[in-house]
């Protein structure tokens, strides 16, 4: 039994996704311009396609998972289950008009033209919203529609917002947080499921290393308790006591999210010596 997964075989989402099965530690045979290939540690097999296709071929069981963007998983509209948000790939679907209009709210795009590689999350935004407009469905370069008289406004994917305002854009709804994320193909048998959890294990570990660093830092005795204090670590700080008197190491997990705050609070609490190091993994 051999697990089979989907991923992009080029695009924003391809790196990223070769990379996290090798942090996975699962070996790849030369990926370069294939179409398939299989892991030589793990039971995968892995199919390289167009990132539009990828929910269809896990809907139909072609792929038993695969990895896409929210926004192509929503738009395709497909019976798929996300099992794990990866967090990479991040962008959102927002709605864009030019720069000089003003916006009043949603009901501004009353009776526009908007273009969008994105007909079914637009339809469904402006249902909600009780709005009639024309859309107009375009595969690539949407941002430059209003300029060629094509639609008054555009729907599209932004990452920095950069190439909105090179066209003279401005965003003004969004209609979708998307990401990277792994999907499943809803009748997996127990085999498979098994092999789903094993991987999605990886994952996390994976995961939870990238948004955590690993500290040591050395602290005079009566201080201990106030650094302690600062270091919820991953259950409680490991202390140990060092060669010179009088002195202990502590060692501990920081969250990236807190980091630099918390070690300026360690600085000013008398630790010294701090040193901080990468994880690989982090099993929970």
């Amino acid at each position: 039994m051999k697990l089979r997964i989907a991923i992009q075989k080029s695009g924003r989402l391809y790196e990223d996704s070769v990379q996290l099965l090798k942090e996975c530690g699962i070996d790849l045979r030369n990926v370069k311009d294939r179409l398939k290939t299989e892991s030589d540690n793990f039971p995968l097999e892995v199919f390289f396609l167009r990132d539009d296709d990828i929910p269809q071929y896990v809907e139909d069981g072609v792929a038993d998972i695969g990895i896409v963007g929210e926004n192509v998983l929503y738009e395709k509209n497909k019976k798929a289950t996300i099992v794990e948000k990866l967090g990479f790939g991040k962008c959102r679907l927002s709605v864009a008009i030019p720069r000089i209009q003003q916006y009043e709210g949603v009901q501004s795009l009353q009776g526009k033209r908007i273009a969008t590689s994105y007909p079914f999350l637009v339809n469904e935004f402006l249902a909600k919203n009780n709005i009639q407009a024309e859309i107009h469905e375009i595969s690539g370069s949407v941002e430059i529609a209003p300029g060629i008289g094509l639609a008054d406004v555009v729907a599209d994917l932004v990452s920095s917002g950069s190439t909105l305002l090179m066209n003279g854009l401005k965003e003004v709804e969004v209609l979708l947080q998307s990401q990277a994320v792994l999907i499943r193909n809803n009748s997996l048998n127990a085999e498979q499921q098994k092999l789903v959890e094993k991987l999605v294990f990886r994952i996390r570990a994976v995961k939870k290393a990238k948004h955590n660093k690993y500290i040591l830092l050395n602290a005079p005795n009566d201080k201990v308790k106030e650094i302690i204090a600062l270091l919820p670590g991953m259950k409680s700080p490991t202390v140990l006591p060092l060669a010179e008197e009088g002195w202990s190491s502590v060692h501990s997990v920081l969250s990236e999210d807190t980091f630099w705050d918390i070690i300026e609070q360690l600085k000013a609490a008398g630790a010294q010596g701090i040193l901080v190091v990468p994880i690989e993994k982090m099993i929970m």
